[in-house]
């Protein structure tokens, strides 16, 4: 292994891309160094503590947000609302392809529509960034979150608010920016690193809160210092690595066989290959696009119910922030099932797959070129795609699971069995991918070749 990395280093062009995607990263991670100068840091740090500690459901809730939107919400800095926006843009603007005519349209029209949509998405994170960064510091001023007014003396009014609110727009239109150069000179997908980073740098923290109550000593059975917990959470981490690596590199294949024909005296093709269909076609998306949507109900519900003192309505509230229970359960699978399906009818067009396999003289055993294989390789990818939904969700339920029966924090179970990994698991496997895609070009062996 240590013979391949030197050879990873020795290839100018893949050197160039790593240092570059570092150095890009670099930058993100030293944003959050950054804070807004109106803002009482010590005061909004102490407030999410008590919320974490004492309310429990808020502050865990923001913590899972921070998660997957590369964020710090208990440190308003410059880059303090992440990549978030720009995931929702991206998530309107995906829905919009697949009911507005136009979008549709443009959608089909190749690398041209692809540049138009994404710069639409550009635009709408703009706007979104700045609405939602306007909401934060707003509730910060008057206290609707924490509680008590967290701007400094001297800050007050419409101006400060607008100024933070414009400089936090602009701190996510520049790790939208790093993701893009990344995308485009470096190596890996941009925005999935971003969030692979911000977990990475979470986990050292999560990792002593752990180990926080093991500090006077181990028993066996304890409440709080049980090696029991441990053992669980070792075992679940290996299971959840192992599952992750199964289904992300797992896939269905299909025999095709190429067409034989004749040219002068010998006979060309008949030859079998195989059509690969991976069983999680969507990655970590669907987790990510079913997080972010979740928040929106919670924090909704819980602003009117305090707002009218409806009992009904603050139960619902608290069934998607505090408690996280049945309901907010069912409701993050079906979502996480959703995106699946959704992600899955963007990226993979059946149809075009089976117009491409009869203009290339090959056709799948059993079915008609044309309209039959579509129909084949659609029947095939919904049936692969439930399989990896429901790994997905299982995935995704762990750390309420482990949290309510061994008590583990949520944000901590999390990372070390659940989402957290799933997410750095997935996005390292695919970096390893785009870096053997480089090896194997200049006729290397990959990274995980024997």
């Amino acid at each position: 292994m240590l013979t391949k990395l030197l050879v990873v280093f020795r290839i100018p062009e893949l050197r160039q891309k790593i240092f570059l995607t570092l150095a890009l990263l670099l930058v993100y991670r030293l944003g959050f160094f950054i804070p807004l100068p109106m803002i009482n840091q010590e005061a909004l740090k102490k407030q999410f503590e008590d919320m974490a500690k004492e309310e429990g459901g808020l502050g865990q809730m923001l913590k899972i947000v921070q998660t997957f939107s590369a964020s710090d919400f208990g440190m308003s800095t410059i880059f303090g609302l992440g990549i978030m926006p720009y995931i929702s843009a991206s998530i309107i603007l995906q829905l919009l392809t697949t009911v507005y005519p136009p979008l549709e349209k443009l959608s089909k029209e190749g690398e041209t529509g692809r540049k138009k949509i994404n710069e639409y998405t550009r635009y709408a994170t703009v706007v979104l960034c700045f609405f939602q960064s306007y909401a934060w510091i707003s509730s910060l001023a008057s206290g609707a979150i924490t509680g008590q007014g967290l701007l400094l003396s001297g800050w007050t009014g419409f101006y400060p608010i607008f100024i933070a609110a414009m400089t936090m727009t602009a701190g996510t239109v520049l790790l939208m920016w790093i993701g893009e150069q990344i995308d485009e000179y470096g190596i890996g997908n941009g925005i999935s690193l971003l969030i692979m980073s911000g977990i990475l740098a979470r986990m050292p923290n999560a990792l002593y809160q752990l180990l926080e109550p093991y500090k006077n000593g181990i028993t066996l059975g304890g409440k709080d210092n049980g090696i029991e917990k441990l053992v669980v959470l070792a075992v679940l981490f290996v299971l959840v690595i192992v599952g992750v690596i199964f289904i992300t590199q797992g896939q269905r294949k299909i025999l095709t066989q190429s067409a034989k024909h004749v040219r002068g005296r010998r006979v060309w093709g008949g030859q079998k290959q195989y059509l690969p269909l991976r069983l999680n076609q969507s990655g970590v998306m669907p987790i990510i696009f079913a997080s972010s949507l979740l928040m929106i109900p919670g924090f909704l519900l819980k602003y009117i119910g305090n707002s009218t003192g409806v009992l009904w309505v603050q139960n619902l509230a608290d069934a998607f922030g505090v408690e996280r229970g049945f309901l907010y359960n069912v409701s993050y699978v079906a979502l996480i099932y959703f995106f699946c399906y959704f992600w899955t009818a963007i990226s993979f067009n059946p149809k075009d797959m089976a117009n491409n396999l009869r203009d290339y003289g090959s056709f799948i055993p059993g079915h008609r070129p044309g309209k039959r294989t579509a129909e084949y390789l659609e029947k095939v990818m919904v049936r692969i795609t439930y399989v990896g939904a429901a790994f997905l969700a299982i995935v995704a339920v762990i750390p309420q699971v482990v949290s309510s029966v061994l008590g583990v924090d949520v944000f901590v179970a999390s990372f070390f069995g659940g989402t957290g990994l799933l997410i750095v698991v997935s996005v390292g496997l695919d970096l390893i991918q785009k870096i053997d895609s480089h090896l194997v070009m200049r006729n290397y062996s990959g990274l995980l070749e024997a």
